[in-house]
Order: structure tokens, then sequence, then C-alpha cells
């Protein structure tokens, strides 16, 4: 039962919307901002304002930036290495990012195919790839290991047809995992990837 006003109940509804977070997690979020409300929340409420205005989706590769074309397509470094790593959703090109692959360039897809839930190729940003395609030297398709994420990179290397290298993330033990934690399926795709040492 709501334990505050209408206002206060539709702002944990709202953060409980978001990833990570349940009903619970929110309620306590709102509750600590109201209890600062001038140090948090007054100062969150302005910057998601600003940011409502400011945000844009990059032109080119479909990050999220300020600026379109973004910082990374405007950086003309970018473009020497001619390597393109295709993610599935801007998180996992911040995460990329993080790891510091060197001056590469980027695509996100924003998705994967699925029918299960309606997702198919007009639903992604597969056209824009396409024509980014012949300037690259290597496309990385920086899938997730999933049912899904593979089908949507077999379906790239088909589009992208012969003559452009089209390479992938490896899969299998992360540094520091231990075999019998692993599912199967992590298990047998580290066999099979196997180096010689």
């Amino acid at each position: 039962m709501p334990s505050g006003g209408l206002e206060i109940e539709q702002l944990i509804q709202l953060l409980a919307r978001l990833p990570g977070l349940g009903p619970r997690s929110a309620r306590r979020a709102v509750l600590h901002m109201i209890k600062k409300k001038e140090q948090l929340m007054l100062p969150l409420s302005a910057a998601l304002d600003r940011a409502v205005m400011a945000v844009k989706t990059c032109e080119i590769c479909g990050n999220i930036d300020t600026v379109s074309p973004c910082s990374i397509c405007s950086d003309p470094r970018r473009g020497d290495s001619g390597i393109l790593i295709v993610v599935e959703d801007v998180s996992d090109l911040w995460a990329m990012e993080r790891a510091a692959p060197g001056q590469v360039r980027y695509h996100v897809l924003g998705g994967v195919l699925s029918p299960l839930d309606g997702v198919g190729p007009d639903d992604l940003n597969l056209d824009m790839l396409i024509s980014r395609a012949p300037d690259c030297s290597e496309i990385v398709l920086a899938m997730n290991a999933t049912v899904d994420g593979q089908t949507t990179a077999h379906y790239i290397t088909d589009r992208l047809g012969p003559g452009i290298k089209v390479t992938r993330l490896a899969h299998g033990v992360p540094i520091g995992g231990e075999l019998d934690y692993l599912d199967e399926g992590t298990l047998s795709q580290a066999l099979k990837a196997r180096t010689q040492i």
C-alpha cells in the first residue's frame, strides 16, 4: 500500500523500471533522495532535464552522445586501423571502450534478431552497417554468446558476403574462471576454440 503521496509513488514506480532496481530498491532510493532533497533530488532533476535536451543518437554508428556524429566517429584517428566492431547495444560499446581496444570504430545494431520477440532484420541498424563495410579492413562481430546473438552474427556474415574479413570475439573460459562453475556450453566452446601453447 502506498505510504506516501501520489508523486512519491509515481517516482518509485518509474525508478523500479530501471535495470537492477525492483520496487524495494526503488523505494529505498526515493526515500534516500527525499531525505537529501537539496543535495541529490534537485541536482538529479536538473541533470535529467539537461540530458533530455542534449542527448542524441549518432547518425553514423548509433552511439549515444551529446553531438552527432559522436565523439568516437568524429575522432580522425579512429579510421586508421580500419577495424569496425559491431555490438548489440550502446552498453556493449561502452564496455568495449573500457577495455581500450585501440583506435577502432563501432556500429550499434540496436538489438539482435529474435523471432520469438518479433525482432527481424528491418528492426536492426543493418543497412548502415552494410554501407560502412567496404571502408573496413576487418569487421569484428562482438555479439553476446546467446542463441540470438550467434544467429545475428551468422546473418550479418551472410549479408556482408565474400571479400570482407569478418571475425568474432573469442568465447570460452574466462580468466579466473573455474571449470567446475562453468556451464556446458561455455566449456564446449572453449574446447572448440582451443589454441596451441
